[in-house]
């Protein structure tokens, strides 16, 4: 008698199959996977398939028998069947995602049960976690302690779970190199840890996800973000281009500051689901960066530190959802579970910066303890209902607006008619002489990171 009792549910050897091979010529690669009837009656699995069907890159065989699908197949109590599943990978096919997913979906007295398949596409370096400790993200620790590694643009980067550089050890990532994480993934440089992106203008170092089609070429949240903790030396990011994910860079103090800084210069971070930037009781020293449309804040910077940004552009026109948080927030305290409240010294610096988005307020100060902390706008552009007729804003703009080309595509270099044009202090200017796109700004400095061009306006207008 076959059972059509609903709660039986089929039991796996495992709920994923991974290929975890890394391919270097075209090849094809077995794996099993045993199926478990474990009730004491025969049931009958109405279907057995491969979702991906004809276009899928897998092929499987069940019980000697190849098929993309089977059906009405009786298994007796306590009794199982394997599958033997296939995959064809050529890592030169350019056209192939890093990830290559399906599933193999079974039918049972009405319930659907799916396993998971995983692969590795293309050519690539593949960072796969192999460790789970509880509270943790599984990860692979890259940097063992007191260890250097490199990572280059021969081939780019996969990771998938969490890379690690431990204490004591050293992360350089060269100029052009590319860097996929996949679903929930990402970079944690460990306390005592160290990173140096040395990208450049004409090869920036990318971070982004793992999908490669075009409809995912501007989806926020699918990685998760770039972690660096307190270390005996700078951390430093030149060039780089972060894009969607849940938050750029993380930096925080774990336990207490080693005396370094996060020195951030000529990058853009950009469509975050959580925040660009969220710092917790850190140094951070930048310039020449733009921070755009994060549905939370563009940049948070909690429980105090030490801060310093120049010619730098925050501009949130954030359009997927609703956004209620300012781009800015800035906090000098910390609340624990208990309720107990402390606060950390904090002092803020935004020079020849614009602060703009499409919220009537874009900027939070919440500070407790007015004697540890001090924030200064110098030659700032703001978006701000708050009160800036005292010393903490030296000749800012306020609630001026058509700062940009184009901020609904992303584009945030300044428009013909942008009020930022020549507005920024040429002593703060002589210090960074060079926008973010190689131009001069010596002579009349503009607000945030980009000088005005005027060629690239004709070049716009003939297009």
């Amino acid at each position: 008698m076959i059972s059509i009792d609903q709660n039986i549910k089929l039991e796996f050897s495992s709920d994923s199959i991974a290929f975890d091979t890394v391919f270097t010529t075209i090849g094809s690669v077995t794996k099993q996977l045993k199926i478990f009837n474990p009730a004491d009656q025969k049931i009958k699995i109405s279907s057995i398939k491969l979702n991906g069907g004809e276009l899928s890159r897998y092929r499987i065989n069940i019980d000697g028998v190849p098929a993309l699908e089977v059906h009405d197949i009786e298994l007796n109590a306590h009794d199982s069947l394997h599958i033997f599943i296939k995959v064809m990978i050529d890592p030169n096919d350019e056209n192939l995602p890093f990830v290559v997913a399906d599933q193999i979906q079974f039918l049972t007295n009405g319930n659907t049960q799916n396993v998971e398949l995983v692969a590795w596409g293309q050519n690539a370096n593949y960072i796969i976690a192999d460790q789970i400790i509880t509270g943790l993200p599984p990860f692979k620790i890259i940097a063992e302690e007191n260890t250097n590694t490199t990572w280059d643009a021969n081939k780019p980067y996969l990771v998938y779970g969490y890379a690690v550089v431990d204490s004591g050890a050293s992360l350089l990532i060269k100029e052009g190199t590319q860097i996929h994480f996949h679903n929930n993934s990402g970079l944690w440089i460990y306390k005592g840890g160290n990173i140096k992106v040395d990208g450049t203008k004409e090869n920036p170092v990318v971070f982004q996800g793992d999908r490669l089609d075009s409809d995912y070429q501007d989806i926020p949240g699918q990685w998760d973000r770039i972690w660096i903790n307190e270390g005996s030396i700078d951390n430093e990011i030149n060039y780089a281009i972060i894009k969607n994910g849940f938050i750029g860079i993380q930096a925080e103090t774990l336990e207490e500051k080693m005396g370094n800084s996060l020195i951030l210069t000529n990058t853009e971070i950009t469509n975050m689901t959580g925040s660009g930037i969220l710092s917790r009781n850190y140094n951070i020293n930048g310039f020449n960066n733009v921070i755009s449309n994060s549905e939370n804040y563009l940049l948070a910077l909690t429980m105090g530190g030490i801060i310093d940004f120049n010619h730098c552009t925050f501009a949130n026109y954030w359009s997927r959802s609703a956004r209620q948080l300012p781009s800015v927030y800035i906090n000098n305290y910390h609340q624990d579970k208990s309720g107990s409240v402390s606060t950390k010294e904090l002092h803020v610096n935004f020079g020849n910066s614009i602060i703009d988005g499409g919220n009537n307020e874009e900027l939070e100060i919440d500070l407790l303890d007015d004697d540890i902390s001090s924030f200064l706008f110098d030659h700032t552009a703001l978006r701000t209902l708050l009160d800036t007729d005292n010393s903490f804003y030296l000749n800012c703009l306020i609630n001026e607006s058509n700062f940009f080309k184009y901020p609904t595509k992303n584009n945030f270099e300044l428009g013909l008619l942008s009020p930022a044009i020549n507005r920024g202090s040429i002593d703060i200017g002589i210090m960074f002489p060079i926008d973010l796109s190689g131009n001069s700004r010596i002579e009349s400095p503009d607000l945030g990171a980009y000088e005005f061009a005027p060629e690239n306006t004709i070049l716009q207008k003939n297009k």
